[in-house]
C-alpha cells in the first residue's frame, strides 16, 4: 500500500466526529453528476450512513433534479397508502437512499429506477445489491471489510467492486475500501489469497436438483433401476456439473446416495429384485455396498411431493404436520391453516421477539390459543421466555418459530397493511412482504400436495381460499379487482371507492373517465387496466362456454351408442 493523495474536503472538529472515515469527502468528488454506491455491513448501518451523509452535504444538492425527487417521494407514498419511511423522506431530497432487504419489492424497484435515471445519485446498500441487480456506479466505497459480523470473502469483495465502471455503461470506475488499523493484515491476506471456490454454495441445490429429477424419472417410468438411472444421468448436464461441484464423489456414488435418501424419506420404494450381484458389471461399480439391483417405484408421498414441488427436506415433516392437524383442526379462525402453510425454511431463519410473541398470544381468542397448545407451544413457555427465565423443558425451536411467523401472517390477513404489521412485530417491512409471498407460494404447493393424497381431501377444500387470501392480502371485496394486471391494493381501493367493484365494471369502463376519476392514473395505465379486465372476462366466459358444451355433449359410453355400433358390426 502506497500513499496516493490527501482528500481536499475541509472538516471541522464536529464534522470529523460525525464522519471519521471522511465518507462525505469521498462521495462529493462524484455526486451528483455521477453515481456512487456505499456498501455497509448491516441494514441499520445503511440507514445511519445515509442520514449522516445528508446532514453534512451541501444544500445545493437539494436543487439537483428537485422536481423529479419529489415525484419519487410521492410515488413511494402512493405505493404504501400514504406511509413513507422517515429516513427516505429526509435523504431522497439530497439524491440519497438506502437499499437493503428491509424495503418492499415495489420500493426497491422504484428506487432502482430513480438511481438508473440519475435522479438518485447515491445508494448506501448491503452486499445483497452486489449480486443480481444491475446498478453500476462511477465509484464504489466499502464502508468496512465486513458482511454483518463476518469478515469479507474475496468473491464477495470482487462482486461489490464489480459494480464500478461497467463496460459499455461508464467510461471509468474506481473502488475504495475503508480500513481500520486492526483489519489491515486480514485484508492483505484477502488480496493475496486465491479466489474461493464460488461453486461451493451450489452443491446443496445441485443435490436437491438430482433428487427431484430422480423422482420424475421414476414417476414417469423413464428409468426405474439403478443402472438405467445412472446411464441417464451420465448424459445430462448434471453429469458435467458433478465433475466441478463434487469432485470427491463419483456420479455413481451420488446416484446411489440420492436413491437411498429418497427411499429412507418414504418417497421411493424398492420393488422386485432384478439381478443378483447385478451392480458388479463395471470396475467403477465394484465399490458399491449394494448386493442386489432393485426396481424403484414412486410412493404416494413421493408423487405428492413432486406434484406440489415441496422441498424434499421437509416433505415428510409436512405430511406428519398435516396428519396431526386432522386430529383437531381448529376452524374458528384461519390461524391453524396459516400455521400449516407457513414456510419451514423461513422459520429456521426466524428470531422471535419474546415480549411481542407473548403479547400477541395474549390477544388471541381461546380457540386460537388452543391452536398453539395443539402444535406444542404453551402460554407458560412464552411467559417464561418473555420474562427471561430459564426453560427446563425442551421445546422444538422450529415449531416455536413457525408459530411466531404464523402470528405475523394471521395479523397481516386481518389488517392487510404491511407497514402496521411491520411496526407491531418490529420487523422490516421487506421481510414481512417476503414472508407473505413465500407463504402464498407454499400454500399453493401444499394444496397440490394434498390433491395427490386422498386422506387430505378436507385441506383441498380449505386451502383454495386461503391461497387466494395470502396471494392478494386484501379485504375480500378487493380480490376480484386485484386479479387485473396493474392493480395493486392502493389502486384497488381507489377503484372500489369510485364504484368499480367487479371485473365487469372494469371491463366496461372508459379509460378517459378512469383518468378523470382516479388520482395519479396515467392514460397508459388506464388502458392497461381496461384491456386486462376485458381479457380476464373473456377467459372466464370461454371457460364457462366449454363447461356448458361438455355438459351437453353425449357421453361416449352412452348405452344406445354402444348398441348401435354392435348392431352395425353384426350387419357387416
Amino acid at each position: 500500500m502506497t500513499f496516493s493523495r490527501v482528500l481536499g474536503y475541509k472538516y471541522s472538529d464536529t464534522l470529523k466526529k460525525m464522519d471519521p472515515d471522511h465518507l462525505v469527502a469521498l462521495v462529493t468528488e462524484v455526486i451528483p453528476n455521477y453515481s456512487c454506491l456505499v456498501f455497509c455491513p448491516t441494514k441499520k448501518n445503511c440507514e445511519n450512513v445515509a442520514e449522516m451523509i445528508c446532514k453534512i452535504l451541501s444544500k445545493d444538492c437539494l436543487k439537483h433534479r428537485e422536481k423529479e425527487k419529489q415525484e419519487v417521494i410521492q410515488n413511494l407514498k402512493n405505493l404504501s397508502g400514504g406511509s413513507l419511511c422517515p429516513v427516505l423522506k429526509r435523504t431522497i431530497p439530497f439524491g440519497v437512499a438506502y437499499h437493503h432487504s428491509g424495503l418492499t419489492s415495489e420500493e426497491r424497484k422504484l428506487l432502482e429506477e430513480a438511481y438508473s435515471t440519475g435522479v438518485l445519485c447515491l445508494f448506501t446498500c448491503t452486499s445483497t445489491l452486489a449480486a443480481g441487480v444491475n446498478l453500476p456506479a462511477r465509484r464504489v466505497i466499502l464502508r468496512a471489510p465486513y458482511v454483518a459480523k463476518e469478515f469479507l470473502k474475496r468473491n464477495q469483495y470482487k462482486q461489490m467492486i464489480g459494480r464500478a465502471g461497467r463496460a459499455g455503461i461508464d467510461s471509468t470506475g474506481e473502488s475504495i475500501l475503508i480500513l481500520q488499523e486492526k483489519d489491515k493484515q486480514k485484508v492483505l491476506e484477502l488480496i493475496s489469497r486465491p479466489l474461493e471456490n464460488c461453486y461451493s454454495h451450489l452443491v446443496q441445490e445441485f443435490t436437491k436438483g438430482i433428487q427431484t429429477l430422480f423422482l420424475s424419472l421414476i414417476g414417469l417410468k423413464i428409468a426405474t433401476n439403478l443402472d438405467d438411472i445412472y446411464h441417464f444421468m451420465s448424459g445430462t448436464f448434471f453429469g458435467v456439473q458433478q465433475k466441478i461441484l463434487l469432485k470427491e464423489k463419483t456420479l455413481w456414488d451420488i446416484t446411489v446416495d440420492s436413491l437411498r435418501y429418497l427411499t429412507e424419506k418414504g418417497l421411493l420404494q424398492k420393488d422386485t429384485i432384478l439381478t443378483e450381484k447385478g451392480l458388479l458389471q463395471k470396475d467403477t461399480i465394484c465399490k458399491s455396498e449394494e448386493e442386489f439391483q432393485y426396481s424403484f417405484q414412486i410412493t404416494n408421498l413421493g408423487r405428492a411431493s413432486f406434484k406440489g414441488t415441496i422441498d424434499l427436506a421437509y416433505c415428510d415433516v409436512l405430511y406428519r404436520d398435516l396428519k396431526k392437524g386432522l386430529e383437531g383442526l381448529v376452524l374458528e379462525s384461519l390461524l391453524h391453516l396459516i400455521y400449516l402453510t407457513t414456510p419451514y425454511d423461513m422459520a429456521s431463519q426466524c428470531d422471535p421477539d419474546w415480549m411481542i410473541y407473548f403479547r400477541q398470544f395474549s390477544q388471541l381468542s381461546p380457540a386460537e390459543q388452543n391452536v398453539a397448545a395443539l402444535v406444542g407451544v404453551s402460554e407458560n413457555f412464552l411467559g417464561k421466555k418473555a420474562s427471561g427465565q430459564a426453560i427446563k423443558k425442551k421445546v422444538d425451536k422450529g415449531i416455536v418459530n413457525r408459530l411466531y411467523l404464523s402470528f405475523v401472517l394471521f395479523t397481516l390477513l386481518k389488517e392487510t397493511n404491511i407497514w402496521s404489521v411491520s411496526e407491531k412485530f418490529n420487523m422490516p417491512r421487506g421481510y414481512v412482504q417476503n414472508l407473505l409471498t413465500a407463504a402464498a407460494s407454499f400454500s399453493s404447493c401444499v394444496l397440490h400436495f394434498c390433491e395427490e393424497l386422498e386422506e387430505f381431501w378436507v385441506y383441498r377444500v380449505l386451502l383454495v381460499e386461503l391461497t387466494k387470501k395470502l396471494t392478494y392480502c386484501v379485504k375480500a371485496e378487493l380480490i376480484p379487482l386485484m386479479e387485473v394486471t396493474g392493480v395493486l391494493e392502493a389502486r384497488a381501493k381507489q377503484l372500489y371507492s369510485a364504484g368499480y367493484k367487479s371485473l365487469m365494471h372494469l371491463a366496461n369502463a372508459n379509460p378517459e373517465v378512469l383518468i378523470r376519476t382516479i388520482d395519479h392514473l396515467s392514460r397508459r395505465q388506464a388502458k392497461q387496466i381496461v384491456s386486462s379486465a376485458k381479457m380476464l372476462l373473456h377467459e372466464k366466459a370461454e371457460a364457462l362456454r366449454e363447461e356448458v358444451e361438455e355438459l351437453l355433449r353425449l357421453p361416449s359410453d352412452f348405452p344406445g351408442i354402444v348398441a348401435s355400433s354392435t348392431e352395425r358390426h353384426e350387419a357387416i
